[in-house]
């Protein structure tokens, strides 16, 4: 699972209008088209056919306050694995309703939750695009872009992920900043709940973040989670493989 904010760059400017992201957003709708099929509007919390006229008039109507050189908005991009897309559903549509649910109730609520200022999804200005193709070296899999002001509805607070955490939850105006890597935890954890996923433990953020950056104390800890989940494993499946056998021998036993 892939959750990541993003911002900046050719791709993702956001000091300005959000009218090139939107357009950008749009690149699979023609391809649907061509192949006659529907293309996939834009949704938010409430809605789930948004035009991309309302969504740029919104986001950019909503940037009261910041800066020129200011992030206006942020883009998060919601990318599931081939096997996570497999527990959402049989096809892509149902994966496509799966997707929007898990922003709705899961990503956007924690992201929300994590500026520490009481907000929820619903004080979010945000508007999300399900793209069914990834057109890269990893295949083609249904994901998701969610194009989220910098200040919340009816510009209220200024509210960015780019802000670090400092642990401390209160520290002036940015209550602490924003965990991205606690969002990012929780967010794969809610999947996990959500889908009945049973993710392995080296498959899973917490470990590879702490593989990869963690202290020698944070990397002894997941390498014992590891080897502690490897150990269950194996012994689950030593007790289905003897009562296979027991099965199995009971229906030899009877001629069967």
């Amino acid at each position: 699972m892939i959750v990541k904010v993003q911002g900046g760059g050719k791709v993702y400017a956001n000091t300005g209008s959000c009218s090139d992201v939107v357009s950008y957003l749009q690149h699979e709708d023609a391809e649907r088209l061509q192949a006659g099929l529907t293309p996939e509007p834009f949704f938010n919390q409430e809605q789930n056919r948004i035009s991309p006229k309302e969504v740029t008039n919104r986001i950019d109507n909503n940037r009261k306050g910041l800066k020129a050189k200011e992030a206006k908005f942020y883009v998060i991009t919601v990318a599931p694995s081939r096997e996570e897309l497999r527990k959402m559903g049989a096809t892509k549509e149902e994966q496509a309703a799966a997707m929007k649910e898990y922003i709705r109730t899961e990503v956007m609520p924690k992201y929300a939750e994590g500026f520490n200022k009481g907000l929820k999804a619903d004080d979010l200005e945000f508007y999300g695009k399900i793209h069914f193709e990834r057109h890269e070296k990893d295949g083609e899999d249904l994901h998701a872009h969610i194009i989220v002001s910098h200040k919340t509805k009816n510009n209220g607070k200024s509210i960015s992920p780019m802000t670090n955490h400092t642990g401390k939850k209160n520290t002036g105006a940015a209550q602490g900043g924003f965990n991205r890597k606690e969002w990012y935890s929780s967010c794969e954890k809610a999947f996990d709940k959500r889908f009945k996923n049973e993710r392995d433990i080296k498959e899973s953020f917490e470990y590879k973040n702490a593989m990869k950056n963690g202290t020698p104390a944070e990397i002894k800890k997941q390498a014992s989670r590891a080897v502690q989940y490897q150990a269950r494993r194996e012994a689950e499946k030593e007790i289905t493989n003897k009562v296979v056998k027991k099965i199995v021998k009971g229906i030899g036993g009877r001629g069967l």
